[in-house]
């Protein structure tokens, strides 16, 4: 078997320092797959778990951290018939994004538009499909709605602001934990419309002085345990939350079930990456979703939609990078490019 370069991990687990580009075998397509050849792929707080060794790969999944790319195809597997080799995309996969081939579902891929470039192909597919399946699949969001969006400034915070508004939602509270990744949600087209720092404000205070006591109708939580109760809180009668990580922990101390069960409020947990293949493709090849990509540009490129590079690097320095996301610095999107 032919081999490739790719990031590997030392041991296996463990802290950044053992991220390094080594050899592996480079994977042939199966029947109903594609062989991408990877310009560029995004950095995910899924990495920083996975490599820590607390978020495995699903069943049958590349071991190779990466779950999102853009590049060339190469090669395609029997019985594929929606790609040739040459074309340009960016794609969903379960795994094996950091690396210079990547084996993709045919049903995963999205044609790149000549608009984007390869780094913002790179930084959409995560963040759009989760933005779209917590907002619009679970939530619901429809026009008139309050959506509050917690990690506001995290690449799905940015994509769901931003997909709320062009839906019709009447207001969009984003949460996050700088001044200055605020005012950066409330200065773009189509962000929040109103904005809380988690550390220092209460959000469900605030958002209830926004809807004129009525609440929210949407929200997307990512926090988990120390949100729990004001999110709750900040919910309308008839709200909707979806539950996308718990990164404050998953265990909450007391839970009160009276406004659960007197407002109506239906909560859905979901995680993407270990759903089925038949389900990621039906949910990327859905009229509405396709409706919403189409729309996305670069920051520059004028669309309703947009998607923001915080930075990008070289894959030599794949140790910066995801020093750069564990010190939370990032608005917008890290992206590797392959060299």
């Amino acid at each position: 078997m032919s081999k490739m370069h790719a990031v590997l991990i030392k041991d296996g687990q463990g802290p950044i320092e053992n991220l390094y580009i080594g050899d592996t075998d480079k994977p042939p397509p199966t029947k109903g797959q594609v062989l991408v050849k990877i310009v560029a792929f995004g950095i995910n707080s899924m990495d920083q778990y996975q490599r820590q060794g607390n978020y495995p790969a699903p069943l049958g999944a590349s071991s190779i951290l990466g779950v999102e790319f853009s590049g060339r195809v190469t090669e395609l597997g029997e019985g594929v018939t929606r790609w040739a080799v040459g074309d340009e995309v960016f794609g969903l996969v379960g795994g094996g994004a950091y690396a210079e081939f990547i084996n993709c579902d045919e049903g995963l891929l999205l044609k790149k538009p000549g608009h984007l470039s390869w780094v913002e192909a790179a930084s959409i597919p995560e963040n759009y499909i989760t933005a779209y399946q917590a907002l619009v699949k679970y939530g619901e969001v429809k026009k008139g709605d309050h959506v509050l969006v917690h990690a506001g400034a995290s690449g799905v915070g940015v994509a769901a602001i931003q997909m709320a508004r062009e839906l019709g939602a009447a207001t969009v509270t984003a949460t996050a934990s700088t001044t200055a990744k605020l005012d950066w949600l409330r200065s773009i087209p189509n962000g929040a419309t109103h904005t809380v720092n988690y550390k220092t404000g209460d959000f469900a205070a605030e958002v209830k002085k926004t809807t004129n006591g009525k609440g929210v109708d949407v929200v997307i939580d990512f926090v988990g345990q120390s949100h729990w109760a004001k999110n709750v809180e900040s919910l309308a009668i008839d709200g909707r939350m979806t539950i996308l990580a718990t990164l404050s922990g998953s265990e909450v101390p007391a839970v009160n079930l009276s406004p659960i069960l007197y407002k109506r409020l239906r909560i859905q947990g979901s995680t993407l990456r270990s759903r089925s293949i038949q389900y990621q493709t039906e949910l990327i090849a859905s009229s509405s979703f396709r409706d919403i990509i189409d729309k996305v540009t670069g920051a520059d490129g004028g669309g309703p939609i947009r998607t923001y590079i915080h930075k990008v690097y070289p894959w030599t320095e794949i140790q910066s990078a995801h020093h750069e996301m564990a010190d939370n610095k990032n608005s917008g999107k890290i992206i590797i490019e392959v060299q």
